[in-house]
């Protein structure tokens, strides 16, 4: 018998917290949860979580802080906010930390076992295919272990950045259509999510900056081009 998926819920809200945790047992999941960011990172670490379900607004240690110091120890498990805060420098924050998806409150209860759904088939995917390497001037990038080697370090990426790194790779001197990256990567191609994809397109330029004949451009109304000497990819 599969495991149950196991999630970190932290939610200040004592109401909702415990209709959440019902909800997401219900459906199957095997779901904690912890009234305050500090009491969340003390289960973190002490538990192997296969998902977050983070509040922004919370006592004692906010979500965004929160989500930091998950991030810091572990770089691929997927984040979800959940927050009454929809300001588009919030959740452009909340996408900076490295979250995978923002939810506003109030929001359906469906909705999020829907997005959690996504979230776990993209993972679960990414880590069942076999390892391609694409070359990339004098970066190899493995997309199975989501690591960017180069001469100089090897670079481990986070599971966003290495699905968006794998699609421009898959279109390398082509161009990627936004809409299909986001629809691809994060599902809904809402504006929430574009900027989110926008972030992600910066931190890939810095990595790759150090090899000056790599490139991500901007196709004006049809998405991004990755230019690169390559070899090939490889399975």
């Amino acid at each position: 018998m599969e495991d149950k998926i196991k999630i970190l819920l932290c939610e200040d809200d004592e109401n909702l917290g415990m209709l959440l945790r019902e909800f997401l047992q219900a459906k199957g999941f095997n779901a904690d949860l912890f009234p305050d960011g500090e009491r969340g990172y003390k289960e973190f670490l002490k538990g192997q979580y296969d998902l977050c379900v983070l509040d922004v607004m919370m006592p004692k240690k906010d979500g965004f802080t929160l989500a930091q110091e998950i991030r810091n120890i572990n770089r691929d498990v997927p984040i979800i906010f959940l927050t009454a805060k929809a300001l588009k420098e919030d959740v452009l924050e909340g996408f900076k930390i490295g979250a995978d998806d923002y939810i506003t409150k109030p929001f359906s209860m469906e909705e999020l076992v829907f997005r959690i759904g996504a979230i776990l088939r993209r993972v679960k995917g990414k880590k069942e295919k076999e390892i391609t390497l694409y070359k990339l001037g004098k970066f190899t990038f493995d997309t199975q272990k989501q690591v960017l080697i180069s001469p100089e370090k090897t670079q481990k990426l986070t599971t966003k950045e290495s699905d968006l790194l794998a699609l421009l790779c898959a279109h390398l001197n082509d161009i990627l259509e936004r809409n299909y990256a986001l629809k691809s990567i994060w599902i809904d191609d809402n504006y929430f999510n574009a900027r989110s994809m926008d972030v992600y397109i910066t931190k890939l330029r810095k990595l790759l900056k150090s090899d000056p004949s790599i490139e991500i451009i901007n196709i004006h109304g049809k998405g991004y081009k990755l230019i690169a000497p390559t070899d090939g990819a490889s399975e």
